[in-house]
């Protein structure tokens, strides 16, 4: 019988981290984790999960924008759509008056994750495998087909692809098993974030520490004499041996930037995430020519509105690592096309993780990559944040300091039934009791 998407339902979805300070950065300092939560409806009662991450107010726009884009997949053919994947992303992305809202950017681009991620999930729940997997299993040609080349093919081509995959296949079998036997490395920002006090900083980074963590993220760029004693507390703790990167959160100016990261160089930090607005790309230039030579590398991407913009941060040579977000831009099938660019033009991408589900889904992205493209770890790590795990039915494994590799089908995107309930935005039952509580206000949109 042929499977047809018959419904699909949206909910916002919201937990209340600003309570701890946790996610806090010079940009967002009291976020609340969230997410436009998707689940697509079949005719044989298989679901798809897929999730855009917000920081909450404003998620009930996201989830409009999905509900409005809802009619260009509703009695939709999966086969067909996995058929030509790429044509029917465009048609997701090139609907005649939704594009004007974007076109490929923001909300409406939230949206489209959302969407693509739980086309995927469904299909690797079709194929009864995780998608990493699945992505691993296709043939070039078919891997090929899921992606919209508009726009980039002065940078990369379907030949250049469907050659570097072929390429790449020498060794696909060992180093899948390697995976499975190893897991991915990640790092961890846990012990950085912004609102944190020291001592809760020096409790965390001795907990990762002895978790077989190498490999620390800290948020800067409200105060430079915080960020000073902040740095010197966390390397002190780490030591010397062990890897430091600094997030600034689009915080900063250009030339700000640069005499900021001067000023830490004597902590070594590796890389300089988000230092300037992610949009100036020249600006991104500017910045990496200047700290190089201080070796400090640039590191942005989870603010990147789409491939386009990821394509000229690579040709400018504005960043010396690229970091795909698995929600900000249209899901599976665009980010699939950031990882070639990277692969052609020589720039290592580790993954922005840490929100609602982002662990979840970059970890099939990265792994697919180590197996079946980049073919390799070095210089390249996956972000891990400890928080909100514990709500998805198959939450991310970490072992000695690597994702394990998942093994059930979809892309470890269905939040559990009871997680729902409680955490539904404004209705949940956590959110009745907080309310009650004063520890919120609810506002009515």
């Amino acid at each position: 019988m042929e499977i047809f998407i018959t419904d699909i339902d949206v909910k916002d979805v919201r937990f209340p981290t600003s309570l701890l300070a946790d996610g806090s950065d010079a940009m967002h300092t009291d976020p609340d984790y969230s997410c436009a939560y998707v689940t697509l409806k079949t005719n044989k009662g298989i679901e798809g999960y897929g999730l855009t991450f917000t920081l909450g107010r404003g998620t009930e726009i996201v989830v409009q924008a999905c509900k409005s884009m809802s009619y260009l997949v509703k009695g939709q053919k999966v086969t067909e759509i996995f058929a030509n994947f790429g044509s029917f992303w465009r048609k997701l992305t090139s609907e005649t008056q939704l594009r004007w809202l974007g076109p490929e950017k923001g909300v409406t681009h939230l949206a489209t994750a959302a969407i693509i991620n739980a086309l995927w999930d469904l299909w690797a729940r079709l194929e009864n495998k995780p998608v990493w997997k699945l992505l691993v299993d296709l043939t070039p040609e078919q891997l090929v087909s899921t992606i919209d080349f508009r726009y980039i093919t002065d940078v990369i081509t379907k030949e250049e692809v469907i050659k570097m995959l072929k390429e790449s296949e020498k060794g696909k079998t060992e180093r899948e098993e390697l995976l499975k036997k190893n897991g991915y490395p990640a790092y961890t920002t846990q012990v950085g974030w912004l609102g944190y006090s020291d001592e809760k900083m020096k409790t965390l980074c001795k907990k990762f520490l002895d978790l077989g963590f190498t490999s620390f993220k800290a948020k800067v760029g409200q105060n430079l004499k915080d960020d000073i004693r902040r740095c010197k507390l966390i390397r002190e703790m780490i030591g010397n041996e062990n890897k430091l990167m600094v997030d600034a959160n689009q915080i900063w100016d250009v030339n700000e930037s640069i005499e900021w990261m001067k000023e830490l160089e004597q902590f070594k930090p590796i890389w300089i995430e988000e230092p300037t607005s992610p949009d100036d790309i020249l600006g991104h230039a500017k910045i990496a020519e200047a700290l190089r030579p201080h070796g400090i590398g640039v590191a942005t991407g989870e603010m990147c509105a789409n491939r386009v913009i990821f394509k000229q941060l690579l040709q400018a040579k504005a960043i010396d690592y690229c970091q795909i977000d698995s929600a900000r831009i249209g899901g599976i099938n665009e980010i699939l096309a950031v990882y070639f660019m990277c692969k052609k033009l020589g720039v290592p991408v580790c993954p922005h993780a840490g929100g609602i589900g982002l662990c979840e889904m970059v970890q099939h992205l990265q792994m697919w990559d180590f197996v079946s493209l980049s073919g390799s770890t070095d210089d390249r790590v996956i972000e891990y944040v400890d928080q909100q795990h514990e709500y998805f039915e198959h939450p991310v494994r970490i072992h000695n300091a690597c994702y394990m590799p998942p093994m059930s089908s979809g892309y470890s995107t269905k939040l559990k039934d009871n997680c729902i309930k409680n955490y539904i935005h404004p209705d949940g039952i956590q959110w009745k009791q907080m309310y009650e509580k004063g520890l919120f206000q609810k506002i009515s949109c």
